[in-house]
C-alpha cells in the first residue's frame, strides 16, 4: 500500500486537483489499484450540480489518469518527472458518481516507451464499472 504522503512525492498535483487518496495495489510499471473516496466536501460539488451532486466525468478521468501515473513512475528513478495526459480514447463513463461513493480505480501500463506511456484504467464503485478508458501520457522531466 502507498499512502496519500508518498504519492505526494510522486505526483505533482495537489487540493484541490491531487484525486487518489492511496494506492492498494502496485507492481511499478505494470498496475495500480487506487481509491478515491468522494466527499460531500468536495469543491466541484458547489456547482456540479446545486442539489443533486455528482462528479463531473473529466475528474473521474483525471483520478484514473492519477493512479495509472502512479504505476508508471513508482520506481525511485522516475520520481520528479511530470506526465501530461496527452490523449483519451474509448472512453466511457457508465454511472454518476455521488457524494459517499468510493472508487475504485484498476490502471494497467499498457506501454512505455521513453517519454510516452499508455494505460487502460477501468473505476468501480462497488462491483459497478463506472467508467473506463485509454489514457495517452508524455513523461516530461520536471
Amino acid at each position: 500500500m502507498i499512502p496519500i504522503t508518498e504519492i505526494q512525492e510522486i505526483l505533482a498535483h495537489r487540493y484541490p486537483f491531487l484525486l487518489v487518496d492511496r494506492i492498494i495495489e502496485i507492481e511499478p510499471m505494470k498496475r495500480a489499484v487506487g481509491i478515491k473516496n468522494v466527499t460531500v466536501n468536495e469543491s466541484f460539488f458547489q456547482g456540479h450540480f446545486p442539489g443533486y451532486p455528482l462528479m463531473p466525468g473529466v475528474l473521474i478521468f483525471e483520478a484514473m489518469s492519477q493512479v495509472g501515473v502512479v504505476a508508471m513512475l513508482y520506481p525511485c528513478e522516475k520520481r520528479g518527472m511530470l506526465a501530461y495526459t496527452v490523449a483519451i480514447s474509448r472512453a466511457k463513463n457508465r454511472q454518476p458518481i455521488k457524494p459517499g461513493d468510493q472508487i475504485r480505480i484498476v490502471a494497467e501500463v499498457l506501454h512505455m516507451r521513453s517519454n510516452i506511456g499508455k494505460i487502460w484504467a477501468d473505476a468501480f464503485v462497488d462491483d459497478r464499472k463506472v467508467a473506463e478508458g485509454e489514457i495517452h501520457f508524455s513523461l516530461q522531466v520536471s
